[in-house]
């Protein structure tokens, strides 16, 4: 992969000069051939950039990272201050990074291999054919395993679970999750557990019944804390079951149902209690200060209290208002919708957290607002699906995009923003207003408009016009010819 990154530069790099040199050689710095090649100072931060053959070819430099890209087919990216690089072919098919010593390439999402350092100082590499084939290799063979789905293997911090064994799974499967054991059989039929101070078992859907007691933790302070007990059990699931959990804390609850027919919960915190589990639930909460009644849910709620102000009649509106409050801050979240999904509105707000979002048709009209109360900075995009995407940082950069079909949907998504959005992009237009630069361009500078305090630069039909003023001084050149 370095080596035909290599070729590859230097292949554009002789083709730049190719270029540079049919025009002005009297020129200090490459002259513009707009589609055909362009070089400029980035507007939005300190760097600069070099576009070829339009959206199919460009470099970029900046204080602390470079890409070098092929849209859509390749992309190197890579951030030296940070140890990582990226290498991206038609995305998402293939990407191949690393950061530090840990690296991974997959393909398609299911073929993976991956490998780093652990704690222990030992380097491990994994490969993966998911869901099929898992394999760990280290110099300390205590990380190794492999795995062959579902005939036998065992697997360390994989799946959500610290280690897992299994042989003709789902005959039979063991796992660990912290100091807790599973055994299953015939998984989800059968399980006997085990841990610290808990022991259960279940035969499902005919009964089962877990126990665990008030045990202690030590931390790496020497605190000791205390972890509560709970209590399983069902039979017949789900046509009863019972369960009582966050015993020895200040807010035991328990729990009988009978699904559908009814589910009771009760704590000193808050009482539940549905019937025909879930169209129909009256809820009386004494922490939050709210009370609530729901029929049939989701699609009617009436919430009242100083905690929840909610009133919906789904999907023709719903309105919302949520307070809570801790030891620390308070968290406000608002929601509304009418006639859902044509309008819909969420404001959250911790301080100094804001941030509000509006929306209609899901993401055929986006506005999203985030600020810090504090400072004041802000941060703000809007985009209307698949015309343009504006976002504002908390800088003050202004940047508009059209077009933008995906931005919308994945608006921070880096791979996208290397390897595609430059085939779609436009029209561009930037502004910075820390040093008062601004730039705009159409179809991948065909035309080509810079602006700075002392500077302004305009390139038109593959650098056939070109107008430039430094102060008082202007020049204007029509088919590469100087002294206009």
């Amino acid at each position: 992969m370095r080596f035909s990154s290599f070729v590859i530069r230097h292949w554009l790099l002789a083709l730049a000069v190719f270029l540079s040199g049919t025009v002005f050689a009297d020129d200090k710095a490459t002259p513009p051939a707009g589609f055909l090649f362009y070089h400029f100072k980035l507007t939005l931060e300190a760097g600069e950039r070099t576009e070829i053959a339009g959206p199919f070819f460009y470099s970029q430099k900046k204080p602390d990272e470079n890409t070098f890209a092929f849209p859509p087919f390749f992309s190197d990216y890579q951030n030296p201050s940070l140890e990582t690089r990226e290498y991206d072919v038609l995305y998402p098919l293939f990407s191949y990074e690393y950061y530090g010593e840990e690296w991974r390439w997959q393909l398609g999402e299911l073929f993976s291999f991956a490998g780093g350092r652990e704690t222990d100082e030992f380097h491990t590499h994994r490969f993966t054919l998911f869901p099929i084939y898992f394999q760990q290799r280290s110099l300390n063979t205590n990380l190794n395993y492999t795995a062959v789905f579902p005939f036998y293997g065992h697997l360390q911090n994989r799946l959500f679970r610290d280690k897992m064994f299994f042989v003709m799974f789902p005959i039979y499967g063991q796992t660990w999750k912290k100091d807790v054991v599973t055994d299953n059989y015939f998984y989800p039929i059968g399980h006997i557990r085990h841990g610290d101070g808990l022991h259960g078992w279940q035969v499902w859907p005919f009964a089962g019944r877990e126990e665990k007691v008030i045990t202690s933790i030590t931390n790496g302070f020497g605190d000791v804390s205390q972890t509560p007990a709970h209590t399983n059990s069902f039979i017949l699931w789900p046509l009863w079951f019972n369960q009582n959990y966050d015993i020895g804390t200040t807010n035991p609850v328990t729990l009988r149902a009978s699904i559908p027919l009814f589910a009771k919960i009760r704590s000193p915190l808050r009482d539940q209690t549905s019937y025909l589990w879930p169209l129909f639930a009256w809820i009386d909460d004494r922490g939050l200060q709210y009370h609530e009644w729901e029929g049939p849910w989701p699609f009617v709620i009436f919430a009242r209290g100083e905690g929840k102000h909610t009133s919906r009649v789904w999907p023709i509106f719903s309105e919302s208002r949520k307070i809570e409050h801790n030891p620390e801050q308070i968290r406000t979240l608002e929601s509304d919708s009418y006639v859902w999904p044509i309008y819909r509105y969420k404001h959250y707000h911790s301080e100094p957290w804001d941030q509000q979002r509006t929306s209609i048709v899901f993401y055929l009209f986006v506005d999203v607002l985030e600020k810090n109360t504090t400072s004041g900075e802000r941060k703000e995009w809007h985009e209307l699906w698949p015309l343009y995407h504006w976002r504002h940082d908390f800088n003050g950069n202004e940047r508009l995009q059209i077009l933008a079909p995906l931005e919308v949907v994945l608006p921070t998504n880096r791979g996208i923003e290397r390897n595609w959005a430059p085939l779609w992009s436009l029209w561009v237009s930037e502004k910075n207003p820390t040093t008062h630069a601004q730039s705009q361009s159409l179809l991948w500078n065909l035309y080509r408009r810079e602006a700075a305090p002392e500077h302004k630069k305009i390139s038109l039909f593959f650098g056939l016009y070109q107008s430039e003023a430094n102060g008082a001084t202007h020049r204007t050149r029509l088919f590469y010819l100087p002294g206009f």
